[in-house]
């Protein structure tokens, strides 16, 4: 389960600050204005792309593959988890109202579970998930610098 993804960053003479990119997201850009700030703006950008594809009932597409000229945007695991029950839930067709009552939830419920802003158990999201007929594996590996 990869928990990030790539983004682009360089420098703009024009504007003075580094602007931000990614393949994943073509229409969704970021910008700040010192360097050790960019990856924290990364992630906030990144995780307002993965929002608007979600609210806007769209699949959140898989990470790239790191290319040489890109850095790693981490991806919290609960938001991984959101994500990856939002897309089941589209291929499988699973309307909210089905899940929530599966689970004993009401809508507000399933709503805040979708939510990458809010701070879901991770046990309903794996409950959630088995539900539709997957379940979750974990793994911790050494972070690999760049």
């Amino acid at each position: 389960m990869l928990c990030y993804y790539p983004a682009h960053f360089v420098f703009d003479h024009e504007s003075a600050a580094w602007q931000i990119t990614f393949r994943d997201f073509p229409l969704q850009q970021a910008a700040c204005y010192k360097r050790e700030d960019i990856e924290l703006e990364a992630q906030e950008s990144l995780l307002t792309a993965i929002a608007i594809e979600m609210e806007e009932n769209r699949q959140v597409p898989p990470p790239s593959t790191l290319q040489a000229e890109e850095i790693a945007i981490h991806l919290p695991v609960l938001v991984k988890l959101k994500l990856e029950l939002h897309n089941l839930m589209l291929n499988t067709a699973t309307p909210k109202a089905t899940l929530a009552r599966q689970m004993g939830f009401n809508g507000a419920q399933i709503d805040r579970l979708l939510d990458i802003a809010y701070a879901s158990k991770v046990e309903a999201l794996e409950q959630a998930l088995f539900l539709l007929g997957y379940e979750v594996h974990t793994s911790v590996s050494a972070i690999r610098r760049q």
